[in-house]
């Protein structure tokens, strides 16, 4: 009786599948959007206080507490809207693995999302009410200063990546890592225009 022959392994050629991958296809891009559902989680979380004290009042804010300065909150909306443009320019060099555009366009962005921190506190001072002087406060600081944790989390992601691209020999997976940056901008920025869009129009309308 004859032995049964062993089955040959199965190979696959991978060769000409490209080293470097961007959006979907990356690793690295899920764990950006990982963090972008976690965070907007949290965002959420702080917000439903927020929502459900609105529906107890007939005012809003309560009486006695004036409403938000507009002007602050709308610069920031403005800057970060204007923002998209250098963070769209940043995702296409990076495409392209064109090392020297990525790192201009990252410079730019550092200087934005500076001023996005610098502008987070005029925000706070422009609410007109304490952290503490009653639920209103609480509720509406926490939502400002958890998003001013993001952005202040991204000054530092910012900063790392232009000192990477001017600092070490560039490859083509720093400029995926870079596009990255780009794909997490639009969420920094765009959940910040929904939220000042509750804590600022809402009370108007």
């Amino acid at each position: 009786m004859s032995e049964p022959r062993a089955e040959s392994p199965v190979t696959i050629d991978v060769s000409r599948l490209p080293a470097t991958v961007f959006g979907r296809w990356d690793l690295g891009w899920w764990g950006t959007m990982g963090f972008v559902v976690i965070e907007g989680v949290t965002l959420f979380i702080c917000l439903v206080p927020y929502l459900y004290l609105r529906r107890n009042f007939d005012q809003w804010p309560p009486p006695g507490t004036p409403r938000p300065d507009s002007a602050p909150f709308a610069a920031q909306v403005g800057l970060m809207l204007l923002s998209w443009v250098p963070a769209r320019c940043l995702d296409r060099a990076a495409r392209r693995f064109d090392g020297p555009t990525v790192r201009r366009w990252l410079v730019v962005l550092a200087v934005f999302v500076i001023a996005f921190a610098v502008l987070r506190a005029f925000e706070l001072q422009a609410l007109h009410t304490r952290w503490n002087a009653d639920a209103y406060g609480t509720t509406t600081w926490i939502i400002l200063l958890m998003h001013a944790s993001l952005i202040v989390v991204e000054v530092g992601e910012v900063l790392t990546m232009v000192a990477i691209f001017y600092g070490h020999r560039v490859t083509e997976r720093h400029c995926s890592d870079a596009s990255d940056v780009a794909a997490y901008w639009y969420f920094l920025t765009g959940s910040w225009i929904v939220l000042a869009a509750i804590l600022v129009l809402w009370p108007r309308l």
